[in-house]
């Protein structure tokens, strides 16, 4: 972890973390924590949650909601609220993945992800915007690369960060100046469920990634890290951007090939 930060950076701020029981997300939570803001985190699982809230610190508070259920999770956020006080950080990154051909998927298959990742985003953004701290607050979707690279058996999970990333767009322009709307794009993080399940035997670590400009996977902190600087006053006339925080994954063919003999 890094401590480019100061300790008390978010003291006082309170944030509101929709998949933040594992992964990233609870990497993000941890981190804001850490410097000093109080935090509440939803998922589905209600031990899970409960876990991951004691994982953070003793008085964070774990919350049980599904996010396509747009009454749940704004019962969810004004349970927090009445804890907390308003937010002025909300961060959507409930997320589904699979692979799948398009022709061995189900209609509902696909359908789940877009109403995890998209229509999860719409609700979790749409049931806080009363609850926030306003002007000032900082509000960040989780997005993918696969949202501008096509990605063979991700149809669904391409459609859906697209969506995500048009949404983080429009919301900026509706609801500037007074909430900020942002998206960070992660490229693939050791140790998460979603590589477990994109790259299944692949080393822990990452290993060496000739494909990614910087050679390896990323960290958990180095998406969190850029969490806090989107919700700090650094990023203060930052809105609408989707930040690439992948390693220069989305950048192209990082891997080096010669010229073919005889070509000039």
């Amino acid at each position: 972890m890094s401590n480019v930060f100061r300790t008390d950076l978010l003291a006082g701020k309170t944030a509101f973390v929709a998949g933040g029981t594992s992964g990233i997300n609870l990497a993000i939570a941890k981190r804001f924590s850490q410097l000093g803001a109080n935090v509440a985190v939803v998922g589905r699982d209600p031990e899970k949650a409960r876990r991951a809230a004691e994982e953070i610190n003793p008085k964070a508070l774990g919350l049980s909601a599904d996010v396509r259920d747009y009454g749940a999770i704004r019962g969810a956020l004004e349970h927090a609220a009445r804890e907390f006080g308003k937010f002025d950080i909300v961060i959507s990154g409930a997320a589904g993945n699979f692979l799948a051909p398009a022709l061995g998927m189900s209609a509902n298959a696909f359908r789940t992800v877009v109403d995890i990742d998209l229509l999860g985003t719409f609700n979790v953004f749409r049931a806080c915007h009363d609850l926030l701290n306003t002007p000032g607050a900082s509000l960040i979707a989780i997005t993918a690369p696969q949202a501008v690279r096509p990605s063979q058996f991700q149809a669904h999970v391409c459609a859906a960060k697209a969506g995500i990333n048009q949404a983080v767009r429009v919301l900026a322009l509706e609801w500037g100046p007074d909430v900020r709307v942002n998206a960070i794009s992660p490229g693939p993080i050791a140790g998460t469920e979603g590589m477990r399940r994109l790259a299944p035997g692949a080393p822990e670590d990452g290993g060496h990634q000739p494909h990614i400009a910087m050679k390896r996977w990323g960290r958990g902190d180095e998406i969190a890290d850029c969490a806090v600087f989107l919700s700090s006053d650094a990023a203060s006339y930052i809105t609408g951007a989707i930040i690439d925080c992948d390693g220069g994954l989305t950048l192209g063919d990082a891997a080096p090939r010669l010229p073919q003999e005889g070509m000039s």
